[in-house]
């Protein structure tokens, strides 16, 4: 397979971007997303990857527990800052607000909608971990369209 070939057509897929919420007692992260997809309409079930060596990761395993948040099309700026990984950009949260579900767990409310969810299984897929999980809850904080990466301009490595 030819490696220039490959990436310019894994780039040809599509991707919402959303920042995924998860709290460990007083602990608190968010992070960009954008390999996330509904997989089961009953039960409401979506599936998302989260890199192995992330900060998040071990707190969605021990807690069981996430919130996916859709961000807006002109947050671009907020999906970059989430982008960056807490381990190397520790204030990568300073100036956010956040709410909270019934539950406890934290959403960002100046984003499109939140959906709440619980782990049901999480299965390592080489760097990352595919993570499927329950819808439980959900808000809409406004209305418009959400960000993408082609609209936002990232760009996956493919």
């Amino acid at each position: 397979m030819d490696d220039a070939t490959r990436k310019q057509v894994l780039r040809l897929f599509t991707y919402g971007l959303y920042a995924i919420t998860v709290a460990e007692g007083e602990r608190r992260n968010a992070f960009t997303a954008n390999w996330l997809t509904q997989v089961s309409f009953d039960p409401p079930l979506v599936a998302l990857s989260v890199e192995n060596d992330s900060a998040s990761l071990p707190m969605i395993q021990r807690t069981g527990r996430f919130v996916i948040n859709i961000y807006r099309a002109d947050q671009r700026n907020l999906a970059g800052q989430l982008g960056h990984s807490l381990l190397t950009h520790p204030d990568k949260l300073a100036g956010l607000s956040f709410a909270e579900t019934a539950s406890g767990a934290p959403y960002l409310p100046e984003t499109l909608a939140h959906v709440e969810c619980a782990v049901e299984s999480i299965t390592p897929a080489g760097d990352s971990s595919v993570v499927i999980a329950r819808v439980v809850d959900v808000g809409r904080h406004g209305s418009g369209e959400p960000l993408t990466m082609k609209a936002a301009g990232f760009r996956h490595a493919g």
